[in-house]
């Protein structure tokens, strides 16, 4: 491929040189803050070779490459362009007028979630294998694997620590994350979450029983009784908590000299918020987190059918709008509350839904370089990643989408109607059955079967008849 013509092709359907403001690029896609979108040739983008599709998401115009081939395409552009390569915070920057206050509130999440979801997803994998070697009725009627061969209960023990960790101390990756997206020092961040989470505060998966039983320690200060407790799992508090120390340490460090910043800034910031989360962040988004997630739970335990059809239907939109990102915190919240969670699966089957749609189009097409785009974005929707699926193939032929979202649809209906869980996030494709609690695998590979079969076949036979690829 001669990747100079390549990014000559795309410089020009994208407006020229003086249409690109900044540009940088991640592992497969370009990611452009352009002037005016609207004159770009979207129909002479996608002929180009090295582009398998393009779309724009929270002001940035993002062009799908492909790993390898876009970190050369992108060199060869900004050189005909005359930019000068960008970093990712340029290319944010340049973008954020275009954002609207709630595309900032969900990108200012998807910020702070993205960077731990590699840890989390981690953790979800490694609970699966747990799951495998320590639930019943998978092998044998009444007996787990560790029954049946007492010698791996050690291994399946250690398998639960790594994995727990992450969930365990979130508000630690949660702080770190979040102080960092918001401008302050990321250590202090990891500090404030892991208080949050110190051993010495009643664990907040006792906190129930101990309220129950009337034993919930306190401190006393000044004849005011403050609950000592922790926030585990807890997504709320430790993102309030993480902005509030940000503030204040950006607020001293303009104000306290440089010579005693070490000794004045993370001290005193820590110290204040720390009496500020446990006084009065902690407890009241430790409320507001417990009343969204008994929402949650009450809304689907009563209209279950219509919830998993809603949300397994509209996830794929969610995606388009970059709002599924707020779905990772609730998800998470979730886990964290009640030890399982409802959406993930039909996350998953989302996802799956919209690889069967792009297979479809691969078999279907006569196009040498549509069945590529086909195959490669299939694969990466059934493990998780669907944005080549959904930007490169199916919204470009609108049918294989709606299809793929009514697929995802009927599958939500079923497994909320069966009530399959989640004790954990993994990989949002064919891997996550690993993730699901083994009680309801069953449940779970019928809804696989539906997102598989039902929008591969209809999407096949559709553009048979359309003939349009």
């Amino acid at each position: 491929m001669d990747h100079k013509k390549q990014a000559a092709e795309i410089l020009e359907a994208i407006g020229g040189k003086e249409n690109i403001s900044a540009a940088t690029h991640c592992v497969t896609r370009l990611r452009l803050a352009l002037h005016d979108e609207g004159i770009v040739d979207d129909e002479k983008l996608n002929k180009i070779d090295a582009v398998k599709g393009s779309f724009s998401t929270n002001g940035q115009f993002q062009i799908v490459v492909g790993q390898g081939t876009v970190d050369k395409v992108y060199k060869e552009l900004v050189a005909l362009a005359g930019i000068g390569e960008s970093s990712k915070e340029d290319v944010k920057e340049a973008s954020k007028g275009k954002m609207n206050p709630l595309q900032r509130g969900i990108k200012t999440l998807a910020d702070i979630f993205i960077p731990i979801l590699p840890a989390i997803v981690t953790a979800g994998l490694l609970l699966g294998i747990n799951n495998i070697l320590t639930a019943t009725g998978i092998f044998w009627d009444d007996q787990s694997v560790i029954d049946v061969y007492p010698q791996w209960a050690d291994i399946a023990n250690m398998i639960i620590i790594i994995a727990n960790t992450a969930f365990t101390f979130l508000p630690g990756l949660i702080g770190w994350s979040a102080v960092k997206r918001f401008g302050g020092s990321p250590i202090l961040g990891i500090v404030i979450g892991l208080i949050l989470v110190h051993p010495e505060l009643l664990n907040a998966w006792d906190y129930g029983k101990a309220v129950e039983e009337g034993s919930v320690p306190t401190w006393n200060l000044f004849g005011w009784e403050i609950e000592k407790i922790g926030y585990q799992g807890q997504v709320l508090p430790v993102l309030v908590a993480a902005y509030v120390l940000t503030q204040i340490e950006l607020f001293l460090r303009k104000r306290v000299p440089d010579s005693v910043q070490l000794l004045v800034v993370g001290p005193v910031a820590l110290l204040v918020t720390g009496f500020l989360t446990f006084m009065f962040i902690g407890p009241v988004t430790f409320a507001i987190g417990n009343f969204i997630t008994d929402g949650l739970v009450a809304v689907f335990d009563s209209f279950a059918t219509l919830g998993g059809l809603i949300y397994g239907g509209l996830y794929g939109v969610l995606v388009i709008t970059g709002m599924h990102h707020t779905f990772l915190a609730v998800d998470i919240q979730l886990i964290g509350s009640t030890g399982t969670t409802f959406l993930w699966p039909m996350l998953a089957l989302s996802n799956i839904a919209q690889g069967s749609a792009a297979f479809a189009i691969m078999l279907a097409s006569r196009d040498e370089k549509l069945k590529g785009l086909g195959l490669s974005s299939g694969v990466s929707a059934y493990l998780g990643i669907t944005e080549p699926a959904l930007f490169g193939v199916n919204l470009r032929f609108k049918y294989p989408f709606v299809i793929a979202i009514s697929s995802s649809a009927i599958a939500g209906l079923y497994i909320s109607a069966r009530g399959v869980l989640a004790n954990s996030i993994g990989v949002g494709g064919i891997p996550g059955i690993f993730s699901i609690v083994s009680d309801y695998w069953l449940d779970f590979l019928v809804g696989m079967a539906i997102v598989i079969i039902l929008p591969l076949v209809a999407t096949y036979l559709y553009a048979k008849r359309k003939k349009d690829v």
